[in-house]
């Protein structure tokens, strides 16, 4: 059953969500933007907005674009709402039993021929998508966080995705102006598979006193020319979420590389998550982020 893209649904709006709805408004895609409330509905709506006038100052897009895009957002409280849809986007909590809730509740309401993708970051794709009642029109589509300024989509299909579904994904991607990198179904991909265990290294290297919060940024800043240290990057992701990563390659691997460090989880168990929570190894509270170890 072909399908012709041209109605989105978003699940989550939160900082990956929303980014994600962002980005289909500018494409000119139709676009529903769902979560468990309408206040947090409004939070995503409200994100969108001040970053589109972000846009518009630094002259990225113009006024009319921008009253144009926020148009074709619609917010969704029931997902009832999304029965016309032709793709939707899971981007929820980085929680495998809280995704595959949402497939639970989705698929009896789309539509035979609509394609259901997956913003994770971590998780297997193939796994996901067998919890589901349309396997071969599944995929992961992993966009870069913030998404309004990453360029990179890695793309990945399961076991069971067929070539068509996989053809309309890219097609969807190179109408939002991203660059496709086709990565294989293994724990994390590509991006993370890389990224997390260097994250993770460095809060080994400040759990073993190797180094302060801020000599340990400023040493990946200046030594790699790496654009933020790798601990203010963890904040900016949120803890839990790299958490949540180094546990699916640590169990989906088998090997001790990947052991999340245990002040991470102390961390993750503290509530400090990092940005989204105010503290984590930087403490956003003040005008100034000051490094809490």
């Amino acid at each position: 059953m072909a399908v012709e893209i041209k109605k989105i649904g978003v699940i989550g709006s939160g900082q990956m969500g929303s980014g994600i709805a962002h980005v289909c408004a500018l494409a000119g895609y139709d676009v529903g933007l769902s979560d468990i409330s309408m206040e947090r509905i409004e939070s995503g709506l409200a994100s969108i907005n001040g970053y589109m006038a972000r846009q518009v100052g630094k002259s990225l897009i113009t006024e009319d674009q921008r009253a144009a895009a926020l148009d074709r957002i619609k917010p969704v409280e029931e997902l009832d709402l999304l029965a016309d849809v032709d793709l939707v986007i899971e981007s929820a909590v980085e929680n495998e039993q809280v995704k595959r809730k949402i497939f639970a509740q989705l698929c009896p309401i789309l539509k035979p021929e609509a394609i259901l993708a997956t913003n994770t970051s971590s998780i297997s794709i193939t796994r996901l998508a067998a919890t589901t009642d349309r396997p071969e029109r599944f995929i992961g589509i992993h966009f870069m966080n913030p998404v309004p300024l990453m360029e990179l989509v890695e793309l990945v299909r399961g076991i069971a995705t067929e070539d068509e579904t996989f053809e309309a994904s890219r097609g969807f991607c190179d109408r939002l102006g991203k660059q496709v990198a086709v990565a294989e179904d293994f724990p994390a991909f590509m991006v993370n598979r890389i990224l997390l265990p260097m994250i993770n290294e460095a809060i080994y290297t400040l759990y073993e006193g190797v180094g302060s919060v801020e000599s340990i940024d400023k040493a990946m800043r200046l030594g790699a020319n790496h654009p933020m240290g790798p601990l203010q990057l963890a904040d900016f992701i949120g803890l839990d979420t790299c958490l949540s990563i180094m546990q699916v390659l640590y169990e989906g691997l088998a090997d001790t590389k990947y052991r999340p460090c245990p002040l991470l989880v102390k961390y993750v168990e503290a509530g400090w998550l990092g940005r989204k929570t105010q503290r984590g190894f930087y403490d956003y509270r003040g005008e100034i982020p000051i490094p809490t170890r």
